[in-house]
């Protein structure tokens, strides 16, 4: 069957839906051909609290996208920010007894932990399911070991899960714009393919995004997806900070670190320039102070996310590299250096995640849906077969 000449996404964050529509499903002529961004409605606190204005406001904006292409969708593609997903990390054993690993094996494995996520997470549903780790006789191996000799076997498993309600909803909204959701994907599962592909050689990472009015970090192990957090602060509590502090307007603050770069070597002398004081008096700032509020509120910040965050001091034990995004608007370049310096003296490697850009997450999401990821234990390809008989043929087809 030939593939429809145009695919519609949707992502779903913070503050908008996002429309996209991308041009063949082939990844080498993969474009994005249009994007509509519309202010959130209907969805409180990541769930959703008002169905019918939700349908009302999509459907109206895939009628326009229909027209303006004369082509009707009758599938969607979801990406997800919000919602709060749930991650459970499972490992179910098999004693060898130095016999040889066969497919058998694995799939009493997979459906022991399958059975045991559906029995303890009811009112859940599984999104992803990522091979995290294959260890044979307290060996860690690369890959799946069929045919290999041992003792004990190991496979660990790891869930990403979304409430059953939010599904149903989801599902329901879209059945009224006529759409079947293809796929959902977790934009922290296509943010951490895109970081895995493009840096071969770091496949365990922490990745920390600082939004406006909030933060998230998410943990990816050997290119799964096994963690994620978000927090109700983001940029914008450094703004306030400062503005409280120096009894600046915020928007004098903005102006002031948009207006230069601050240094941790900044003499003690140096003052703001008059020029940044619209519509106030003038005061003798340094710009010291400025600096150092920003460092401590940043320590702060990340003392919360990450350094004595008992939600994932596990994982610290795993990876001490950090990608750290900035959201785009914000002031990066002294935010950059403040972070940098803030993590000095820890054991973290800090490369910064920039350019972004849609189209790299949606060539990322493209690749996802229609060629599946090299850990997912699940390939998304749609297909009729059993979820064992697709979990063999990712791996051996």
């Amino acid at each position: 069957m030939q593939n429809p000449p145009f695919t519609l996404y949707l992502e779903i964050n913070e503050s908008d839906f996002i429309f996209f529509v991308s041009e063949s499903n082939i990844e080498n002529n993969f474009k994005i051909n249009f994007k509509l961004a519309i202010p959130l409605q209907g969805i409180e606190n990541n769930r959703v609290s008002n169905l019918e204005k939700i349908s009302e406001i999509l459907k109206e904006n895939i009628y326009i996208i229909e027209r303006k292409f004369n082509f009707t969708f009758t599938e969607i593609i979801l990406i997800l920010e919000n919602f709060n997903p749930s991650f459970i990390n499972f490992t179910g054993f098999k004693k060898m007894n130095s016999s040889q690993i066969l497919r058998e094996n694995i799939i009493y494995i997979l459906n022991t932990l399958k059975s045991c996520v559906n029995e303890t997470e009811t009112k859940k549903n599984i999104l992803h399911i990522f091979n995290s780790n294959f260890i044979l006789d307290k060996k860690k191996i690369n890959n799946l070991p069929i045919g290999l000799f041992g003792d004990l076997y190991s496979h660990e498993l790891s869930f990403s899960l979304i409430n059953k309600n939010d599904l149903k909803n989801l599902e329901s909204i879209f059945n009224n714009c006529n759409l079947k959701i293809k796929k959902i994907l977790l934009k922290s599962f296509v943010v951490g393919a895109n970081i895995s592909e493009n840096f071969k050689n770091i496949e365990t990472f922490f990745k920390i995004k600082i939004n406006k009015n909030s933060s998230k970090i998410f943990y990816f192990e050997n290119s799964s997806l096994k963690y994620e957090q978000t927090f109700s602060f983001g940029s914008n509590i450094i703004i306030k900070d400062l503005s409280k502090i120096t009894s600046l307007k915020k928007e004098t603050v903005e102006t002031i670190l948009n207006k230069f770069k601050l240094r941790k070597d900044i003499s003690e002398e140096e003052l703001i320039d008059k020029s940044y004081f619209i519509d106030e008096s003038y005061r003798k700032i340094k710009k010291k102070l400025i600096y150092q509020i920003i460092l401590a509120r940043i320590i702060e910040i990340l003392d919360i996310i990450i350094v004595n965050n008992i939600n994932i001091n596990f994982y610290n034990k795993s990876s001490k590299v950090i990608f750290l995004e900035i959201e785009n608007h914000l002031h990066s370049s002294t935010f950059k250096d403040v972070f940098s310096e803030s993590l000095k003296d820890s054991s973290y490697i800090v490369k910064f995640f920039e350019n972004f850009t849609d189209e790299k997450m949606l060539k990322t999401a493209n690749k996802l849906v229609h060629f599946g990821w090299k850990k997912e234990a699940i390939p998304i390809a749609h297909s009729k077969k059993s979820l064992i008989a697709r979990f063999f043929d990712a791996i051996f087809d």
